[in-house]
Order: structure tokens, then sequence, then C-alpha cells
């Protein structure tokens, strides 16, 4: 098995950028702890603060690498983008919408997703660990 990490912008600062918000571990540090957790699944990370550059990886692995599922961190695109929106729809693996915050807790711009209606669900509030219940959510999907 197979799947993508995608983080949007700013999610490179993690550990550094609001740890109140976001801790204090960077997303590097925490990743090996994640692969190790499901050693018979492939998981690879990217990182853009480019909108474009998003959607061009999530077509790369959702189209013609053979991923079996995307998890997406769009960070504040999240709220703003009909184009990842768009993309999700199109793909030929699930997404899951994943957020380190619980943004229902956040200001009210946040509270709207543009992605959800796309995404096979949405996981918030966990801090990274978020990141391991997508991936046990993409599992569990996939063996259905």
């Amino acid at each position: 098995m197979k799947i993508q990490i995608i983080n949007g912008p700013n999610l490179n600062l993690l550990g550094q950028r609001e740890p109140g918000i976001y801790g204090d571990e960077s997303f590097e540090s925490y990743l090996p702890t994640l692969q190790a957790k499901f050693p018979d699944v492939e998981i690879a990370c990217f990182q853009s603060n480019v909108e474009g550059e998003l959607i061009n990886k999530m077509q790369q692995v959702g189209f013609f690498e053979g991923y079996d599922g995307i998890v997406l961190n769009a960070g504040a695109y999240t709220h703003t983008s009909v184009a990842l929106h768009d993309c999700i729809r199109s793909l030929k693996c699930p997404v899951i919408e994943v957020h380190i915050s619980n943004v229902h807790k956040r200001e009210a711009f946040r509270h709207q997703s543009l992605i959800s209606a796309a995404c096979l669900g949405v996981i918030c509030g966990f801090g990274l660990d978020s990141y391991r219940l997508a991936v046990e959510g993409l599992i569990a999907h996939c063996q259905k």
C-alpha cells in the first residue's frame, strides 16, 4: 500500500510556528514515527507553499503513480481553494483532509472548508496524531 501525505502552506514551519496551536515538533521529526507504525505501508511526504504545486502532486500520485490514498493538510488553502476541491474530485484515489488543530475552535473563517465535500473524511484537532488517524482511515477504507 502507498500513501502520499501532502502538506500545504506554512506547514514547513511546524515546531517553530505558533507552538501553542501546532505543537513544538516538526513534521520531519514526526514522519519516521509514523512510518515505523505502519511498516507495510509506503508513506511519502510532500510540502509546498504553492497551490499549483499541491495540485500537480495530487494529480501525479492520484493518476499516474498508483497511490492508494492521499492525506492532505491543505493549510489555509482549505478555506479558499476551489481548485483543490476540483482536483480532489478528479482523482482515482481517496483523500482524507487533516488539520493539526481543531479548526472549529479557532477563527470563524476557519470553520468552512472548501475541500471537505470532495474528501473521503476529515480529521482535525489531534495534533500530529491526526496524520496517524488518517492513515488508519485510508487503510481501513482500502481493505473493504
